[in-house]
């Protein structure tokens, strides 16, 4: 089987997995306890701790382990929220271990807005004089993915919707209010706009900066971005929204360990990682906490790491993740160069071999890209047809996030950049890792053509 599923996890790291099982077989003694065998423990943990902290830009205080990017998520949305009502800003590319708490804590009765995502599937910035810069009211409850709305289903509109305002060309604004009307998408239908309140240019709201204009930040408890979008690659301008004095999440679980990340430099109030995206074992990630927040912890019962995330820590786990996070930074800039080739040489097979294939997201080599990632579509064919015809033909790949993957739905993440149906309903995600080789991507590139021509029925 040809491995081109590597943003779902990556193969164990034989050296992180060698320092869990030595550190387990060493000093198996609870962190917590005092007496020698706790107090080995301990240190090994401590040291995992200082060490992700110091490859990630943070101080070991502010760095609290977790079982994975889920919990981690969680913890920051739950924990920086508080109790309603309030506004959560966030995009409708996240990955569902931050969409679905977005919408219990909607339920719970926070009120949330969409920032709006341009073609290439990154989100538009804020400007000094237009606050965060376009977003779209949430979609009326019910109006999900094939009749519905994609990353936001579920997601209820406020009783008074909010005054659009659209930037016109050559510079000024206009004023809208939404229009109850059937929604359109691009080429006639909702097809890929299906859910977003469109015409033929989508209207965007825009939030003032605190203390002019109709709405202000004063309401807006929590912004949340992801570093790095999981299916197209994209990444996102984070610390273009940390500037607006509110706590701003971001999930970094496909960033860390593929592009440098400094949690200090970011500005982030807390930022999520999992091990076992960059060779790690499963089981084990972390969030880091900027210090001074005041975070709400999900579970009660002990005193274990300041009472944040009780409960007797991994400690194998946690340094099987430092050693693994230690390589990857060491070796990153040659293995995103190497991956980089690799993922141009793949599209220009297919390009060459089976057109039209369109890209979601940035090119290879674009400088907002991750170097793992290619989402492509094969317009003529079905995604979840196409993806059962690779497995049986040895290419593993997917249709979205592996948390999704039950799903027969289109992916929600290409459904935001609003592209047209049949690429919609046609795009694959491949993704790289370091075990990638030249040898894999030409096997894989012939294995995919035949799939795709059979798929058309070529």
């Amino acid at each position: 089987m040809i491995d081109l599923d590597q943003n779902a996890t990556t193969p164990v790291l034989p050296e992180a997995e060698e320092a869990r099982r030595r550190v387990e077989e060493e000093a198996p003694g609870n962190p917590s306890s005092s007496h020698a065998r706790g107090r080995a423990a301990r240190r090994h943990l401590e040291d995992a701790r200082e060490k992700v902290a110091s490859l990630l830009g943070a101080s070991p205080e502010e760095v609290v382990f977790t079982s994975g990017a889920t919990e981690a998520n969680n913890l920051a949305l739950f924990g920086l929220c508080g109790l309603p009502p309030g506004r959560i800003v966030a995009a409708p590319i996240e990955h569902p271990c931050v969409i679905e708490p977005l919408k219990q804590l909607e339920k719970l009765g926070f009120s949330m807005e969409w920032l709006s995502v341009d073609a290439r599937g990154i989100v538009l910035t804020p400007s000094p004089s237009k606050g965060v810069g376009p977003l779209s009211p949430s979609p009326s409850k019910g109006e999900g993915r094939g009749g519905g709305d994609g990353a936001a289903d579920g997601f209820t509109a406020s009783a008074a919707p909010p005054t659009l305002t659209l930037p016109l060309p050559g510079g000024g604004d206009k004023t809208l209010s939404p229009s109850p009307s059937k929604r359109e998408g691009r080429g006639g239908g909702d097809g890929a706009a299906d859910g977003l309140l469109a015409s033929a240019v989508p209207p965007t709201l825009t939030l003032p900066l605190s203390g002019g204009g109709k709405k202000s930040w004063e309401s807006v408890r929590l912004l949340t971005l992801q570093l790095a979008n999981h299916e197209t690659g994209a990444i996102q301008p984070v610390r273009s929204f940390v500037e607006f004095g509110i706590p701003v999440h971001t999930d970094a679980a496909q960033a860390v360990g593929k592009i440098p990340v400094n949690f200090r430099e970011l500005g982030v109030t807390t930022l999520s990682l999992s091990a076992h995206k960059f060779r790690g074992p499963k089981g084990v990630g972390a969030l880091l906490v900027k210090s001074g927040t005041k975070l709400r912890p999900l579970a009660f019962g002990g005193h274990q790491q300041r009472g944040l995330r009780p409960g007797t820590e991994p400690v194998g786990l946690a340094v099987g993740m430092a050693v693994a996070l230690e390589h990857a930074v060491r070796t990153m800039a040659e293995t995103a160069e190497r991956l980089t080739r690799l993922r141009r040489r793949l599209l220009e097979q297919l390009r060459r071999k089976v057109p039209p294939v369109v890209v979601n997201g940035p090119l290879p080599g674009d400088a907002d890209s991750l170097p793992t990632t290619l989402n492509l579509s094969f317009p003529g064919c079905r995604a979840d047809l196409l993806l059962m015809a690779l497995d049986l033909a040895g290419v593993a790949c997917s249709t979205g996030s592996a948390c999704s993957s039950g799903s027969l739905l289109p992916s929600p993440v290409i459904a935001a950049i609003r592209v047209p149906d049949d690429v919609l309903r046609s795009a694959m995600r491949f993704s790289f890792g370091e075990t990638t080789t030249e040898a894999e991507i030409d096997e894989a590139g012939t294995r995919i053509a035949a799939c795709v021509r059979t798929g058309r029925g070529v």
